[in-house]
């Protein structure tokens, strides 16, 4: 098996080749976002479990975004910067509160930027074309190092747990950039009420930001001291950890890990696993179901 992450197409698994064959992994996302790479990894021959470790609820200061939001609809922005894919989930949201679609909301003029897959796969499923996505590092340095936008007027919705990067390094490059906190990240399951998503996909619903859920059938759901018990008996190969706040909760609730192999989606996420003192076995080199298992078979690689 030496395969690199990021290499490892989808097209090209078989019934005969399955690198993961019987190597139970546990993906730490969300029910409705879990489909895709609980099918990635089934097709590679392992055994997604999930054990979800976050939710996003609306952002707590409302009219802060509703501002931001109406200045958008405006046109006085030149750019609009993306980071997630749940920030899609929370414009479209505001969207609906108007009565209208996310693309019907955004001026033709304004340019959209994307950080990676996942992001502009949820903008291009709300039927906004993106003019920027970094070609090889999907981060804050990726649109930091690539950005073409030069010293323009840029409305960054973000997390409420955000780093500072993204925006500081865009005003190194001289942009004007307003930050406003787009949806709040916390401990799964969100409070029913207050659940990212509700106008726009009704109670309960998956979906609603572009990255799949529909249509997969979903890997069997763990609970914390469940995933803990097959950690410490050994018997999970490998933890796929999505975002650093993910890996955070990793930390808190499995750690120490033992011979299971941790899987970053990205550089930010390794970062944040190694400050906490988690070996890092992988990193997918792309935020994609098919960066994440080309980097759980390289973990696991012998």
């Amino acid at each position: 098996m030496g395969t690199t992450s990021g290499e490892y197409p989808a097209g090209e698994r078989t019934l005969e080749d399955r690198p993961l064959e019987g190597c139970r992994v546990l993906v730490t996302r969300s029910p409705e976002r879990s489909g895709p790479l609980a099918e990635a990894l089934r097709l590679a021959g392992a055994v997604p479990l999930l054990l979800p470790l976050t939710d996003a609820e609306r952002a707590p200061d409302q009219a802060a975004l509703d501002d931001a939001f109406e200045a958008l609809g405006a046109g006085r922005f030149e750019w609009l910067v993306v980071s997630s894919a749940t920030t899609v989930l929370a414009l479209r949201e505001k969207a609906a509160e108007r009565a209208v679609k996310l693309r019907e909301w955004l001026p033709a003029a304004t340019r959209v930027a994307a950080v990676g897959p996942a992001s502009r796969k949820a903008l291009e499923a709300a039927g906004i074309a993106v003019h920027f996505e970094p070609q090889h590092e999907h981060s804050a340095a990726g649109i930091v190092n690539g950005w073409p936008g030069g010293p323009a007027e840029v409305l960054l919705p973000q997390a409420d747990i955000a780093a500072p990067a993204l925006a500081r390094g865009l005003e190194a490059k001289g942009a004007r950039v307003r930050t406003v906190v787009a949806y709040a990240t916390v401990d799964f399951p969100a409070e029913p009420a207050q659940r990212l998503g509700q106008t726009v996909n009704g109670p309960g619903r998956p979906g609603g930001d572009g990255t799949g859920g529909e249509g997969s059938a979903a890997p069997p759901l763990l609970t914390p001291a469940e995933a803990k018990v097959e950690v410490d008996d050994g018997a999970l190969a490998a933890v796929v950890a999505a975002s650093p706040s993910a890996v955070r909760r990793i930390g808190a609730t499995l750690a120490p890990l033992g011979p299971c192999r941790l899987v970053a989606i990205g550089p930010a996420t390794a970062a944040e696993a190694e400050a906490l003192g988690l070996v890092v076995a992988a990193t997918a080199r792309e935020a994609t179901p098919e960066g994440l298992v080309a980097a759980v078979i390289l973990a696991l690689a012998p």
